[in-house]
């Protein structure tokens, strides 16, 4: 059986969560929903949170809060999730693509800067995503003095990182840290930023998480600390087998290691040949940026030319909770042994 690049961890716990939702026929906004935002509250900290049904609606809302007028500019990394364009879109946005630094996959205060001085008028707002689970220089960013958006769902679980941003949003899709099947969490750390996301504490049902899901993400919060302590095992495992290779690895300055989302290799050979390789072994992998706005051609190379370059030659291996310890000395033997 081919071992899959992603997995959500859906374990019995799960799915007795999502079973009793079912039974008591709560399955829409409700208990559960409020059960999900005081058990969130525990883990990130914040002052005032919204439980939505998708982080395209914590997205919009956060951008709503910040009252910007129309054809106002956003900055964004180019190895963003392609759905935010879109959004801005619809709102009458402008983007602002920007690049990544030359070592890891996201943006800092130098290219958020560069893309700053594009175009006539100067952006109004920073979104910033933490590509792979990676987290860019938060205070260097914040520093330049626009309102910041942060999207945590690749970061869950990244120690000595608060969230910096006016507002920061956390995805439950299948392929965030955490899932619950569809969902988002939109928070604002302190009462000031949080004051301004319950004016929006009114909302339809419709935009708010179901019970089932949100009966999910609960038992996510409360498996999450054993579940990334098996990630960082497994991305140890990996890595040594990556270091006998000549293929490079994105390694955080303060951390020296991974950030237990995923487990990406930068590669000195063709990104075909090491699928095709991949598929001989029964092994999937996967670009790393084939969902992101660069990824799907949403964004001019020559614009962001370290953004394009990575998209070309940065791969996903398998990394979940749910491998098992045949599946990971599998997938580390592949490793060891690429083209």
């Amino acid at each position: 059986m081919r071992i899959e690049v992603y997995s959500p961890t859906i374990r019995r716990k799960e799915m007795d969560a999502v079973l009793t939702a079912m039974v008591e026929d709560k399955i829409g906004p409700g208990a559960q929903s409020r059960l999900l935002i005081q058990v969130a509250k525990e883990y990130l900290g914040f002052d005032y949170c919204l439980a939505l049904r998708s982080p395209v609606f914590a997205l919009f809302l956060a951008l709503k809060s910040l009252n910007l007028e129309v054809g106002a500019g956003v900055v964004l990394s180019a190895l963003s999730p392609w759905y935010y364009a879109q959004v801005l879109e619809d709102m009458g946005l402008r983007a602002v693509y920007c690049d990544v630094s030359a070592s890891s996959p996201c943006m800092d205060r130098e290219t958020v800067e560069s893309a700053c001085k594009r175009g006539n008028s100067p952006p109004k707002c920073i979104l910033v995503h933490h590509t792979l689970g990676f987290v860019p220089d938060m205070v260097s960013i914040v520093e330049i003095g626009l309102p910041v958006i942060e999207d945590r769902s690749q970061s869950y679980g990244t120690e000595g990182k608060p969230s910096l941003g006016v507002f920061t949003f956390l995805g439950l899709e299948e392929r965030d840290m955490l899932t619950s099947g569809g969902g988002a969490l939109l928070y604002g750390v302190n009462r000031r930023d949080a004051s301004v996301l319950r004016n929006c504490g009114d909302l339809p049902p419709e935009y708010s998480i179901p019970d089932m899901n949100a009966a999910m993400a609960v038992v996510q919060f409360r498996e999450g600390t054993k579940n990334l302590e098996k990630r960082k095992g497994i991305a140890q495992i990996y890595t040594q087998s990556a270091l006998r290779t000549r293929h490079k690895r994105f390694i955080p300055e303060d951390e020296g290691g991974y950030n237990n989302y995923a487990f990406p290799l930068m590669l000195e050979t063709g990104m075909k040949e090491v699928k095709a390789y991949a598929k001989r072994k029964e092994i999937a992998v996967e670009s790393a940026f084939e969902g992101t706005l660069m990824g799907s051609g949403k964004v001019e190379p020559s614009l962001c030319p370290e953004s394009y370059s990575l998209s070309l030659r940065t791969v996903l291996f398998p990394l979940y909770p749910r491998l098992g310890t045949t599946d990971i000395e599998k997938v580390a033997k592949l490793i060891v042994s690429l083209p």
